[in-house]
């Protein structure tokens, strides 16, 4: 691949414009050389180009070469020196990369798609295996359009709830992050907070293998979750209602004698808004209803908010902090 194929492509990659196969031939390539803790997918434009620039002087170093760079430009358009600058590392990366026969490559050729879920959106998604899989807003799902490896292997961002045909001879994995989550035909869910920087896999059905890359965690059998945390890297694994970590599956919230606080986890899920509380006892005060899935969130806020003699106001930020004398 010459340079200009490869600037194209990194352009198309960029801007969201490259196909389903340049995707993932860029995706594995970064995968290989990813900063410690710092996916390139979840990188913004500042860490990006520090990493490339640290990347570059690395391979500079190790493939002896020289500090010129030739950069083309387009003509009739106008590159920002940063995508130039990627451009160029990325050129090198490939080329070094393609001559060291000690890194490893991806063989695999299968077509893989990839799903962007909008903010207050849902989509159910129907693989090759007949499996199922709902992501949830703000999320992200890559998978293959057929599964002709030994595995089947897909790639979250974000949360989905997964019902996996059952395939002894095909264990389905998922990779959310640093976690690496094994079944053979199950149902579970996997939220990834990327704020918080962890990874939570709850079962619904079946037993589900957990692990951070190749370091088990734990098995996991209905009502059961793990949580895993990416920077500590400390993970733990508790019984729990599986029912409250999927209701983010309904179309409608349902409040049946739950606390403030309940519902504000609820509300957060369906919404992917940061609730806080000025007054604990808020929390405590216990409330039944049911929100239509139409009715926008300042509109079910006011209605709890009345019940619970409670207030609300919304941050610059977007985030929502309740406040009130409480119950007891």
């Amino acid at each position: 691949m010459s340079r200009i194929d490869m600037e194209d492509m990194l352009d198309r990659y960029l801007k969201g414009e490259a196909s389903p196969g340049e995707v993932e031939q860029v995706d594995a390539w970064l995968d290989q050389h990813h900063a410690a803790g710092s996916p390139w997918q979840r990188m913004d434009k500042i860490t990006r180009d520090r990493w490339l620039a640290s990347l570059f002087r690395d391979i500079e170093a190790e493939a002896g070469l020289d500090n010129t760079r030739v950069l083309r430009m387009h003509p009739g358009r106008i590159w920002l020196l940063s995508l130039a600058s990627v451009a160029a590392v990325i050129f090198i990366v490939f080329t070094v990369f393609l001559q060291k026969p000690s890194v490893k490559t991806t063989s695999s050729t299968a077509n893989f798609a990839v799903i962007n879920i909008p903010a207050g959106q849902k989509k159910q998604v129907l693989l090759a295996d007949g499996s199922k899989i709902e992501v949830n807003s703000l999320s992200v799902l890559k998978y293959p359009l057929k599964f002709d490896a030994k595995t089947r292997e897909v790639y979250l961002s974000g949360e989905a709830y997964f019902d996996i045909q059952h395939d002894a001879s095909k264990p389905f994995i998922i990779h959310t992050g640093k976690v690496v989550t094994t079944v053979l035909g199950t149902a579970f869910n996997i939220k990834e907070d990327k704020k918080e920087h962890t990874i939570v896999v709850t079962v619904t059905r079946g037993k589900v293998s957990v692990a951070n890359g190749n370091q088990p965690l734990g098995v996991i059998t209905p009502n059961q979750q793990i949580s895993f945390n990416e920077i500590s890297l400390q993970h733990s694994q508790k019984n729990v209602d599986a029912e409250k970590a999927i209701a983010w599956l309904e179309s409608n919230l349902h409040f049946n004698n739950v606390t403030f606080a309940d519902a504000a986890n609820q509300l957060q899920q369906r919404f992917k808004v940061n609730i806080s509380f000025a007054n604990d006892k808020v929390k405590n005060c216990r409330f039944t209803g049911t929100a239509i899935k139409a009715e926008k969130l300042d509109e079910i806020l006011n209605i709890i908010c009345m019940f619970n003699n409670a207030t609300y106001k919304t941050r610059p930020d977007g985030s929502i902090v309740i406040d009130g004398p409480g119950c007891n």
